[in-house]
Formats: C-alpha cells, structure tokens, sequence
C-alpha cells in the first residue's frame, strides 16, 4: 500500500512550477486536470489535482492498494460512506472514493491490469 497526498489547485502549471523549480520534483504523470511530480532519488511525490475528472468530489488522498476489488468488498461490509462507486477510468485506475471520519474524502485506487 501507498498514500499519496492530493493537493487541489487552481492552476496546475503554476503549482507544478512552484514544486519542481522548489523542491526539484520531476513530473511523473500529467492528464492535464491531475499531475504527480515525483522525487526522482527518493520517489517522494505529491498529486496535483485542479478538479477531478470523473468523481463529484476531489479526495484529498489516494490510497494505492494491490487488490481494490477486495478493498472495495470490505468498504461494502462496514457500511463505509462510498462518495464515488467502483470504476475503472479510461487512464488505466481502477478506484472508488469513500469519506473517512472527519470529512476527508479517500480515493482507493489500482492501477488497472
């Protein structure tokens, strides 16, 4: 499993300047609403997001995990609030959102096979 903060922005290209030209971050991937600038020695990264693309909210974090299927079954079990059902995205993710106590919205992700 890895988390990943989300960071909404109103201007993708000025954030991404801001850290790659602070914090030396290379662009990892880029979609033109979400980019990911990565740490290329460490792998520190962070997710810029200036609106999601297909869910009806934006998540403030995404947790990558290696079976979303059965992370989506344990959602169903617990009676966990879904804010975005499970899909997979035309970019190759396999993900749902949920709202964890508190509010903060959480996309659980796999990079679809």
């Amino acid at each position: 499993m890895a988390v990943t903060a989300n960071l909404t922005v109103p201007d993708l290209e000025e954030a991404k300047g801001f850290w790659s030209g602070l914090f030396g971050l290379s662009t990892e991937m880029d979609l033109g609403w979400v980019a990911r600038l990565t740490d290329p020695v460490t792998g520190a990264h962070v997710q810029l997001v200036t609106r999601d693309a297909t869910a009806p909210e934006d998540s403030a974090l995404t947790v990558k995990v290696d079976d979303v299927d059965e992370a989506w079954a344990q959602v169903q079990a617990a009676g966990v609030e879904v804010v975005h059902p499970l899909v997979t995205e035309e970019w190759g993710v396999r993900r749902f959102f949920v709202r964890a106590p508190g509010g903060t919205v959480v996309n659980i992700a796999q990079h679809h096979v």
